[in-house]
């Protein structure tokens, strides 16, 4: 598996796997991505901006993530407590082509961006997820990531919305 940074080209691809997981969190249960986030223009920002990454074995995109490294307006403040008070890196919209799901492409996707921010001299890492996201949360504890407490999200549709808020610390 190798990881790329998305192009233009690649949006179409982006937006049907971001469409396999809002369904998936639809059958969940979940309001979580139901309100029109992550939308193709969000990605589009991201290929812009180039922090839209890609999962891709023999051609084929097997899940995609953005990786931001400046700090996120929605875990300045915290009902609890980050790991680390320091400079840190985060993950955001990850999601795993539903042809792909059970095959260790998340955890891949997840020490791509550890590896990625700790070149880049972060201390750690952020991430959040909906309180009823289960699989999420159990694909975050493999990886290493530690529950941190509560944040509320910041702009956008989901403004206001509670998320569980997890670190990595490198």
């Amino acid at each position: 598996m190798e990881f790329i940074l998305a192009q233009k080209e690649h949006l179409e691809e982006m937006c049907r796997i971001t469409a396999e997981a809002k369904a998936q969190l639809r059958r969940l249960g979940l309001d979580q991505w139901q309100k029109g986030y992550p939308s193709r223009e969000i990605w589009e920002e991201d290929i812009r901006n180039q922090m839209a990454w890609l999962a891709v074995e023999e051609g084929k995109v097997l899940g995609v993530f953005a990786f931001q490294t400046t700090p996120d307006v929605s875990y300045g403040e915290i009902d609890g407590k980050w790991l680390t008070d320091g400079a840190y890196a985060s993950m955001h919209r990850v999601c795993v082509s539903e042809e792909s799901k059970g095959k260790g492409v998340a955890g891949k996707m997840f020490a791509q961006g550890f590896a990625m921010a700790e070149k880049l001299g972060f201390g750690s890492v952020r991430i959040d997820t909906h309180p009823g996201n289960m699989p999420m949360q159990r694909a975050l504890g493999k990886a290493g990531f530690l529950p941190c407490g509560t944040i509320h999200l910041k702009g956008g549709s989901e403004d206001g919305d509670a998320r569980v808020a997890f670190e990595r610390v490198l």
